[in-house]
Formats: structure tokens, C-alpha cells, sequence
């Protein structure tokens, strides 16, 4: 047949280049008979290649005895149960989400069983191999995935199907598989947590009575890709288990197992817990900053309090909404009680430091106001300097003090001495021989304690957290 369409194609070749003496029309006709017996040519090609294939599955149906047996029934039907071996070839992990509780997995699923009825004779003992279309046409198990979501099997070129069929009967049914299951996550030590997930393999319609599955090799029919990862997670173990499940109308059936165990990467924890650690650690500056830098010790609490809510807000987006208490909720909360005590702490150091200001300038009030105006220290610098309390009586002598400051001054102008240097210069060697002192006299019992206290007991609970968890 190929060599007819050749001898057409190369006749209408030669009818295109023959010389003038034929007139136009004669050339269209022949080119339109040309290519209508090329039309028909492919056609009949295709009938044949369809004829054939046809014709290789009628004489595969009749070597296997195919129209012979009713193939609705299993192997054996009415006797023993039929065993059907297993075994799992791992490609990949696609994905595993948190958030659904669902993990995807795609592998190679091969079914063995003995159906006597293909048996077929054969002098050299080999195998027939056959596609998706001899499927259709024969009994398989009805293996379905408990607690599956999603699943197809892949198509890309063809269906990606085999069947081989051995001469005393034995058969091997073979296929790629992604699915997408359930998987029961506990994140009650979340980020710190080992996730146990299994697919699990039944069949739908044959109770134990019917059909017995089972691993083909043991723990060797589940293999694995050596170079399966994950983004999140490091895969700690495959193993295969089986068992029994039950069904109050249907009864009892085999189940296999193929179980996974993913340890969570350690990047978790200089995501959430380093910064968590570092904001903590740093409101502790505060406790060295004097207790009169009101805007600089403000600042600091609150800009600490906005990035833990940023960690705690973030953190919570990104977890699926469970009902307990997880291992990360622990340490965060914790870190923001820290955050909130330590500006507790300096609410309650401001407060009393007024307080006891107050009550102290009541006593020898003028003594420390004396202080701020013989050396011409403003109110601003007298609170952060010598902490005493200054109300508008202390604002009177420090004017009265000032103006007698000012007619001494003009007097020493007047005799030629430079009154506003040497002012000046007394007043930055008072503040360079007295800054530290009285920073340091200034500092509030609070403060004090609080320098050793808070690091001791954030250290205590790290110890706690960690030695439970881990």
C-alpha cells in the first residue's frame, strides 16, 4: 500500500511537469484526481493501521480466551479468597500543606495476582505485555486510597497503564498514581513537631473473604527515590504495615499502610523564635537608660510591642486555626509578657520617682534648686541631671536666682571680667566630674533589680521550654 501512494504521488508529479501541449484545464483535473486518490490513500492507511491494531487486540482477546470467561468475577469466585500482592514505588512528595492537612504523593502502583483464565500455551515461557486497552476488557483489583482527596493517573503521552500477562496465568498490573490524602497533623509542639502521615491502600467492593491484600516482599515492596526533599520537612522513615478495617454493613477488610515520618527543618527557629529572643533581650536596654529619658525608654517599649504583634500576626496566618495551645503560642506569649512587665516596670519607676521627688522637694526643696541655678541649668536638664522635682516655685528661685546671675554679670562686664566664660566653663566641668554620679545616684531600686531579675527568669524559662519540647 505504501508503495501504491508513492507510484500516485510521483504520477501526479509527473502529469505537473509535462510540457505545454496540454491545455490548463487538463492540468487542474489531473491535479484534482491526484490529490483525491491521495485523500483516499491516507484514508485507507488509516483504516488499515486501525484494522491492524483491531485485528492485534481480537487475536490478543482470543490467545488470552478473553470472550471465553465472564471477567465481572473475580479469580476463583466462590472459593478461596484471591491473594493480591503489592508493592510501591515512591517517585515524589509533590507538596505538603499545613494548612488543608493534606500531603501529595506520587508513585508506581503494581498489582500481582493469578487469574488461571489468561493462562495461554507458550513454548519460550515469556510474558505478553499489553496497554490500557486490554484493561477494560479483564478483571483488576478495585484498589481504591482512604481518605484520598484527589487523584488521576497520568496520561502524558498515553495512559500510563501496563498489564503483563505470564503463560501459567500470573499478572502484573502496573501504574503512575499522584494522590492527594489526609493527613491528621498534631502541631501541639509546632514548630518543634514530627508529623506521622500514611496513605492507606483497600479495596472497595471485596471484603476479606474475597480478596486477601498483602505487601508482595514485606517492608522491601515499599521503595523510595534517593533524592525525595522537601522545602519544610526532612523524611525520616518509610515503612510498610498492614491490617485489618471493619465496616458494620459490609465487614471486614484488608488495609495497607504506607507510613512517612517528616521532622520539621530547623529554619523555624531563627524565623520565629531568634527575633522573638532578640526583641526581648533588647527592651532590657531600658533598664540602663535613666528613668528621666522619658521619650527614649517610650520609644523603645513601644517600637518592641509593634514588631512582637508583627511576629504573633504573621505566625498565626500561616497555621491552620486548631484548638489547642501549640509549642510557638508558648514561647511568643511568654516573650510578649516580657515585652509588657518591662514596660510595666518603667510606668511604675516614673510614677514612683515623681512621688518620691515630690515628697523630697517638700523637705529640702531649695537646697536642690540652688543646685540647678547657681550653674544656670535649665529645667530640662536639671530633671535629667540632679532628679529632683521642679514646680513653679522652684522655677521662682531659679528666676531670682538668674536675674541676680545676670545684674552680677553686667556688673563684671562693666569692670572688664568675661562673667559669661567662666559660667560656662563651670558649669560643663560640674556636669563632666558630676554626670556619672548622679546618673548613677538617680537610678530607681527598680531599675536596679530589674537589670538581674528579668534576665534570670527569661533565662529559668528558656531552660524549661526547650528541655520540655525538644
Amino acid at each position: 500500500m505504501i508503495l501504491a501512494s508513492q507510484l500516485v504521488f510521483f504520477a501526479c508529479i509527473w502529469i505537473t511537469l509535462r510540457p505545454d501541449a496540454f491545455a490548463a484545464s487538463e492540468i487542474e483535473k489531473s491535479h484534482q484526481r491526484c490529490s483525491s486518490s491521495m485523500k483516499r490513500t491516507r484514508k485507507q492507511e488509516a483504516r488499515m493501521r486501525k484494522d491492524d491494531s483491531t485485528n492485534w487486540l481480537r487475536q490478543s482477546e482470543q490467545l488470552l480466551h478473553i470472550q471465553d470467561h465472564d471477567f465481572a468475577m473475580r479469580p476463583g469466585f466462590g472459593g478461596s479468597p484471591v491473594p493480591v500482592g503489592i508493592d510501591v514505588q515512591v517517585e515524589s512528595i509533590d507538596s505538603i500543606s499545613e494548612v488543608n492537612m493534606e500531603f501529595t504523593m506520587t508513585f508506581y502502583l503494581r498489582h500481582y495476582w493469578k487469574d488461571e483464565r489468561l493462562s495461554f500455551p507458550s513454548t519460550t515461557n515469556k510474558s505478553m505485555t499489553f496497554d490500557h486497552r486490554l484493561i477494560k476488557k479483564i478483571w483488576v483489583p478495585d484498589i481504591f486510597f482512604v481518605h484520598s482527596k484527589r487523584s488521576f493517573i497520568h496520561d502524558t503521552i498515553v495512559e500510563n497503564l501496563m498489564l503483563r500477562v505470564y503463560p501459567d496465568g500470573n499478572v502484573l498490573f502496573s501504574l503512575r498514581i499522584t494522590v492527594s490524602a489526609t493527613c491528621f497533623m498534631d502541631f501541639s509542639r509546632f514548630p518543634l513537631d514530627t508529623q506521622n502521615c500514611s496513605l492507606e491502600l483497600e479495596s472497595y467492593a471485596y471484603n476479606e473473604e474475597d480478596l486477601m491484600l498483602y505487601w508482595k516482599q514485606g517492608n522491601k515492596s515499599l521503595n523510595t527515590d534517593e533524592h525525595i526533599s522537601l522545602s519544610q520537612f526532612f523524611i525520616e522513615d518509610f515503612s510498610a504495615s498492614s491490617g485489618f478495617a471493619f465496616y458494620s454493613s459490609t465487614g471486614w477488610y484488608n488495609r495497607l499502610f504506607i507510613n512517612f515520618v517528616l521532622r520539621r527543618h530547623i529554619f523555624f527557629v531563627l524565623q520565629t523564635y531568634f527575633p522573638a529572643m532578640l526583641m526581648v533581650m533588647l527592651l532590657w536596654v531600658s533598664f540602663w537608660i535613666d528613668r528621666r529619658a522619658v521619650p527614649a525608654r517610650v520609644s523603645l517599649g513601644i517600637t518592641v510591642v509593634l514588631t512582637m504583634s508583627t511576629i504573633l500576626s504573621g505566625m498565626s496566618a500561616s497555621m491552620p486555626q486548631v484548638s489547642y495551645i501549640k509549642a510557638v503560642d508558648v514561647y511568643l506569649w511568654v516573650s510578649s509578657l516580657f515585652v509588657l512587665l518591662s514596660v510595666i516596670e518603667y510606668a511604675a519607676v516614673n510614677y514612683l520617682t515623681t512621688a518620691e521627688e515630690r515628697e523630697q522637694f517638700n523637705k529640702t526643696g531649695k537646697s536642690f534648686c540652688r543646685l540647678a541655678g547657681m550653674y544656670n541649668i535649665g529645667r530640662v536638664q536639671a530633671m535629667a541631671f540632679d532628679g529632683c522635682y521642679h514646680d513653679s516655685k522652684t522655677e521662682m528661685d531659679q528666676t531670682s536666682f538668674s536675674l541676680h546671675s545676670e545684674e552680677d554679670s553686667v556688673r563684671e562686664r562693666s569692670t572688664g571680667s568675661p562673667s559669661t566664660d567662666s559660667s560656662q566653663i563651670k558649669r560643663r566641668q560640674f556636669l563632666r566630674g558630676h554626670v556619672g554620679r548622679i546618673i548613677l545616684e538617680n537610678n530607681h531600686v527598680i531599675d536596679t533589680y530589674s537589670r538581674i531579675f528579668f534576665p534570670i527568669v527569661y533565662i529559668i524559662f528558656n531552660l524549661f521550654y526547650w528541655g520540655i519540647y525538644v
